[in-house]
């Protein structure tokens, strides 16, 4: 293969993997000077992908809504104009670096000779079906790592021994949404119940930062992650409930913090993305193979935790993860 240009990314979602995808066109365009990418993408991260600058083009995709309704979505036309979009160019590499059905259908439909995961690396073995030119990436590693390694293997470029940067321009979003400073971002939203930090303990955690001389901002994504952040402020003396914002304004919230404790969730990621000291909380999930990525990312699981009995908790499997423990991570975060 001649090197190639122009290079069409699938990576629909979610938005943690998504962002774990960035440090890999930061390799590619290291390795291949001038080569440029155009993205497919989830419409709700359709963002993401425009902030690194090797991406020219984002081709959003609604899988997610539409297969509630495909009938609606053939009767509206979506998804005719979305294969429009997708075959308007000819490119040199299409790449599916999700490795499911869905992903690899999708990628199938593009013009171009198509790399994938093979039947052993992908999450879903029968995708690899699709791929003329499958990959084979060992699974027992970060995915970042995993993903970097199928585009090197795929476009055809020595993999670069130093860890992956995402390469984003922090100047790029919008800055001064928060005007008490300096200040930590508690990131305690995430859709997994059993993902969720104890709200007592964010609200003791609160009043630790808070006594350390810091203020505490809490943004949100719907109404119940609202009410939340909520309760927390109203247990703390030095506290902001964003507005709702948009990924680019919370991205610039966080540039500009202190530092973050975070549960395990997309904004966690986007956190390590833009080189923010954090502490991530692991309770059901590990970090070792989709934790945060990055420099000073410190992820705390409840191995790390001391055994003993603890007031009960909601969800109850954090409870050994008590502010406490929380706090003696990220005093040393928020003193870098």
């Amino acid at each position: 293969m001649t090197q190639p240009k122009h290079v069409l990314v699938v990576k629909t979602s979610s938005m943690g993997d998504v962002i774990h995808t960035l440090p890999a066109l930061t390799d590619a365009a290291s390795a291949l000077p001038g080569i440029r990418f155009d993205w497919v993408v989830e419409e709700s991260f359709a963002e993401i992908p425009t902030w690194h600058p090797a991406v020219d083009r984002v081709i959003p995709v609604a899988v997610r809504r539409w297969r509630k309704s495909l009938l609606q979505t053939w009767k509206s036309g979506e998804w005719q104009q979305f294969r429009k979009a997708l075959g308007a160019s000819n490119y040199d590499a299409v790449i599916d670096a999700q490795g499911l059905l869905k992903s690899a259908f999708i990628a199938s439909k593009a013009k171009g000779p198509l790399f994938g995961l093979d039947k052993h690396s992908a999450r879903e073995p029968i995708a690899s079906r699709f791929y003329p030119f499958p990959q084979s990436v060992p699974l027992e590693q970060h995915a970042v790592e995993r993903i970097r390694q199928l585009f090197a293997k795929s476009l055809a470029y020595v993999l670069p021994k130093t860890p992956g940067q995402f390469l984003l321009n922090k100047d790029q979003f919008p800055g001064g949404l928060v005007s008490d400073r300096p200040y930590v971002v508690f990131i305690h939203g995430t859709t997994w119940p059993t993902k969720h930090w104890p709200e007592n303990y964010w609200c003791e955690l609160a009043q630790k930062v808070n006594q350390a001389g810091f203020h505490v901002v809490l943004p949100w994504g719907n109404d119940h992650e609202k009410a939340r952040a909520e309760r927390i402020a109203n247990a703390s003396s030095r506290a902001t409930v964003l507005p709702k914002l948009s990924l680019a304004e919370v991205a610039g919230v966080i540039c500009e913090a202190r530092a973050a404790v975070a549960v395990d969730t997309g904004l966690g990621h986007l956190t390590a993305a833009l080189e923010t000291p954090a502490v991530t909380l692991y309770g059901p999930t590990s970090p070792l193979k989709v934790g945060a990525y990055g420099p000073g990312q410190i992820h705390l699981t409840l191995d790390q935790c001391p055994a003993g009995d603890f007031p009960k908790t909601e969800p109850e499997i954090f409870a050994p993860m008590t502010p406490d423990i929380v706090w003696q991570a990220l005093n040393p975060q928020i003193e870098r």
